[in-house]
């Protein structure tokens, strides 16, 4: 599949192409983690459409089945989810899965979450042995759906710099790191991630949040809190990648309630180089070919020949630096 399949029509003379840290990808549109089947016979042609990268399922060391009780629960403007890091675990993932994936042509990201432990060995030995079946590991230091690690690992400097640390003593390729908005100084947490050795950081995952279920009269949740994401937390995702675009020189790609063009355009003049794209797909399987669509248009009506030509030229205009 060539780079025009995937990203189909778009403006004459507007390159949609950017480059993540060593990872040059079609167009600056990912499917986030967590959204997509990770078999490829259940994609819609059409869905591929401006699909620059796909990021796998939040993968661990063993199987897991997740958290028990509701998982999805819809509010306004969004939707909470309390998967728990279901999946089958990164052996089977990359004998079984990846092979399918990659298949497509399109470049897949592996989504790995570290547990309670440090030792990332065992967690990335098996994709090292992929090859470039995998572009990138996107380090899940944001998942709050999990008893130990996720956005344990995530809330602090000190546990960013330690996970990070180790994902990199074993991880030759790529790093990416997926943060949560959760950290109280997301400044500082971008900065750790960059000093030890990140090539591009995820900003963010999805908002602690909870739902009364007045039927039954308790929490909705067994874990009584879950990820909030949706078009209400966009405003939220959109002011953490102006913070952390002040913190570092690394590729940001922001993510949060996006469900629009206009939404992805606003991240990139924030700072962001590319976006991913999660509960929006639950409205609109389209959405990321109508996203380069409407940004490529959006890039020439500016000026520019070049989607990356957005990028941060929203902060030169404000007083807030």
């Amino acid at each position: 599949m060539s780079w025009d399949d995937v990203c189909g029509k778009r403006e004459p003379g507007v390159r949609l192409s950017v480059c993540l840290g060593g990872v040059t990808l079609a167009s600056p549109v990912l499917l986030a983690s967590g959204v997509w089947p990770m078999d490829p016979s259940l994609w819609p042609v059409q869905t591929l459409r401006g699909v620059g990268g796909i990021c796998s399922k939040g993968l661990t060391l063993e199987p897991r089945e997740g958290n028990s009780g509701i998982r999805i629960w819809e509010t306004p403007c969004g939707v909470l989810n309390s998967i728990g890091l279901q999946n089958r675990g990164v052996r089977v993932f990359v004998e079984e899965e990846l092979p399918r994936m990659a298949a497509t042509g399109i470049p897949v990201i592996a989504n790995v979450a570290p547990a309670g432990s440090v030792e990332m060995e065992p967690l990335l030995a098996p994709l090292r042995s992929a090859g470039a079946s995998v572009v990138a590991v996107e380090l899940n230091l944001s998942c709050p759906n999990v008893a130990d690690g996720g956005m344990a690992w995530g809330k602090t400097p000190e546990g960013i710099r330690e996970a990070v640390r180790a994902a990199r003593g074993c991880w030759p390729g790529p790093l990416w790191v997926k943060l949560t908005p959760q950290a109280p100084d997301m400044a500082a947490a971008v900065r750790a991630a960059e000093d030890c050795g990140a090539d591009a950081v995820v900003v963010a995952n999805t908002w602690l949040g909870a739902a009364m279920d007045l039927k039954r009269r308790r929490p909705v949740f067994d874990r009584v809190v879950a990820g909030l994401s949706g078009p209400s937390v966009f405003p939220l995702s959109l002011r953490c990648v102006w913070e952390a675009a002040e913190a570092t020189t690394v590729p940001l790609i922001g993510s949060g309630g996006i469900a629009s063009w206009e939404n992805v355009a606003a991240m990139l003049l924030a700072g962001a180089t590319a976006v991913q794209v999660g509960s929006g797909l639950f409205r609109d399987l389209d959405l990321p070919g109508k996203i380069v669509d409407g940004l490529a248009a959006y890039t020439a009506s500016s000026g520019f020949g070049e989607i990356s030509d957005l990028v941060g030229t929203g902060r030169k205009y404000s007083e807030y630096r």
